[in-house]
């Protein structure tokens, strides 16, 4: 009689997103709010009008570019979310995550950017930096244990660990299968709609 076979372990998702872009994103749609809000309260006319469409364009762009950017890594895949895009890669057909002067992750002959990994060329000099005044005091190469890793840009720090999950995920059964891209209509459409309705607003004013 065979024994039933244990499923694996379900992990939450590790989820990579910029906090600094968060919080730009939060005041920028203050901003908008104020603004096109005080033009529809007391606005005349068509002033009212192009309140509502100039805020209809830019909130959606503005939480495109700074809020909904995240990156979403588990044991059997990494789901990518862009300001227009969601591409969703299993660790199988992953061939690497690296971070030049953009983090990014190569598959399937393609490439893809990691917008909410930013990397800051200025950290990165500042963690060499410091690296380098550990290993001349003695404190062992850049790279070696918990030494190596405070010194590490954030950038490097989420490469190394969505690295570390591809070659450890690259197997399993649950981490094959293709690339899947979805388009963000939900971010395009009313973003669209509103520069279309702002410009025809405008040209008729």
């Amino acid at each position: 009689m065979s024994t039933p076979s244990t499923p694996e372990p379900a992990y939450a998702d590790r989820v990579y997103r910029s906090p600094m872009a968060v919080v730009t994103g939060v005041l920028i749609l203050a901003m908008i709010v104020w603004l096109c809000g005080d033009a529809v309260v007391r606005g005349v006319g068509g002033g009212r009008w192009i309140g509502i469409a100039a805020a209809l364009c830019a909130v959606p762009l503005t939480v495109a570019f700074t809020i909904r950017p995240a990156v979403f890594a588990n044991e059997d895949r990494m789901r990518v979310r862009n300001p227009f895009r969601i591409i969703e890669l299993p660790w199988g057909i992953v061939d690497a995550v690296r971070a030049g002067y953009s983090a990014e992750v190569l598959a399937d002959g393609a490439k893809y950017q990691l917008w909410s990994v930013p990397v800051s060329l200025r950290e990165r000099k500042k963690a060499n930096r410091s690296a380098g005044r550990r290993e001349a005091a003695g404190g062992g190469a850049p790279g070696d244990g918990a030494a190596g890793a405070a010194v590490r840009a954030s950038a490097d720090k989420a490469v190394d660990e969505l690295t570390e999950l591809a070659e450890r995920g690259a197997a399993r059964p649950g981490a094959q299968g293709p690339v899947r891209v979805r388009w963000a209509w939900e971010i395009i459409v009313p973003a669209v709609a509103g520069a279309v309705l702002l410009a025809v607003l405008l040209a008729v004013g």
